[in-house]
């Protein structure tokens, strides 16, 4: 059976429906996948936000496949934007009175760019903890 997914916001239902088909809690499939229950509940939450390299160890887990296709309407319309990108771009004219590039200046007389600066480095005593799970 075919799902077309045309926006994000229709991963989740469908990611949803493909776990409870399959007969599984997110604990069993956070099992099969190598995390924790709680990884895969924020996955499952929001699949939007995951790499494709996760989505697609979730669909394998579930024995899903995805398949692309090329929407029919749309073929036409993409050869005709092909067409058009093939011809030359026409240059940009300069536009007159560009803003000048001199840094703005404080009533005491000091450059406010040059007032500015980025605080030094500071070296880390311990190692940074990622909250998110390797896998």
């Amino acid at each position: 059976m075919a799902f077309p997914v045309q926006t994000l916001t229709q991963l989740r239902p469908i990611l949803v429906g493909f776990r409870k088909s399959a007969g599984l809690t997110q604990a069993q499939l956070a099992a099969r996948l190598g995390i924790t229950q709680q990884s895969y509940a924020q996955l499952e939450a929001n699949p939007s936000a995951v790499s494709i390299e996760r989505l697609f160890k979730v669909m394998n887990a579930l024995g899903v496949r995805m398949m692309l296709s090329l929407d029919e309407r749309d073929a036409p319309a993409e050869a005709a934007d092909s067409a058009s990108a093939a011809e030359p771009v026409a240059r940009r004219k300069p536009v007159a009175g560009k803003r000048g590039t001199t840094a703005a200046k404080t009533p005491t007389g000091t450059a406010v760019g040059a007032a500015r600066r980025r605080p030094t480095a500071t070296t880390r005593t311990t190692p940074r903890v990622s909250k998110r799970e390797d896998w």
